[in-house]
């Protein structure tokens, strides 16, 4: 399994082990939805395994070994990405979890945990394009073409240009909803991600 963003050999080299007594925090974050999910302690030999895997492995401070998220439940937290703080004593780790975080059965161990619902739904869309579930208006749209998805775009494009100009801010909200999710949607009909799209606004935006 491949980690898309891991940190250079000299970063690695330079994390702070002593500060927290041979243990480093690791939070850990969506990587669709960017919800924090849970906070767990990585030893050196568990960050190793972690990044050898792909799979998150914490060390257990309360078992006093290490342990892999998901070994008993299945819930496993596939790592995407690996950050270190300015500090060099946390790990910031994206991860796609397989399903409940939480051993309450909850998503995060954070109540309400704060996230981004459009990379839930890129994240959902997906989903529906690998699956095809029947009576999905979204595997219908698939199954249309992308000519009918890029022409459902076109048509919520200017019904909320329209309702920019001539409608209540109800109806904008509703038009600009109905715009996002057809784009997502052709996005995916294309093999990309919306976070495909917002890595090239963050590129003109670092010029």
């Amino acid at each position: 399994m491949s980690i898309e963003v891991l940190p250079s050999r000299e970063a690695l080299a330079g994390l702070d082990w002593n500060k927290g007594d041979g243990l480093l925090p690791v939070v850990v974050q969506d990587a669709d939805s960017l919800a924090v999910l849970m906070l767990g302690y990585a030893s050196a030999e568990s960050l190793e395994l972690t990044l050898v895997t792909g799979h998150m492995t914490f060390y257990s401070r309360s078992k006093q070994r290490l342990w892999t998220k998901g070994e008993s439940s299945g819930n496993v937290l596939a790592v995407v990405a690996v950050r270190i703080d300015c500090d060099n004593d946390t790990l910031l780790v994206s991860a796609r979890p397989a399903g409940p975080t939480c051993h309450t059965g909850s998503e995060s161990c954070f109540e309400r945990a704060p996230g981004n619902f459009l990379g839930r739904l890129d994240a959902l869309v997906q989903q529906r394009d690998q699956q095809r579930p029947a009576g999905s208006y979204t595997t219908r749209l698939f199954e249309d073409g992308i000519r009918r998805i890029a022409q459902k775009v076109g048509e919520e494009g200017v019904e909320t240009a329209l309702a920019g100009v001539v409608q209540d801010d109800a109806a904008l909200l509703g038009e600009s909803a109905d715009l996002l999710f057809h784009l997502i949607v052709l996005l995916r009909a294309r093999g990309l991600s919306l976070d495909d799209a917002v890595q090239v606004l963050a590129t003109r935006h670092a010029r």
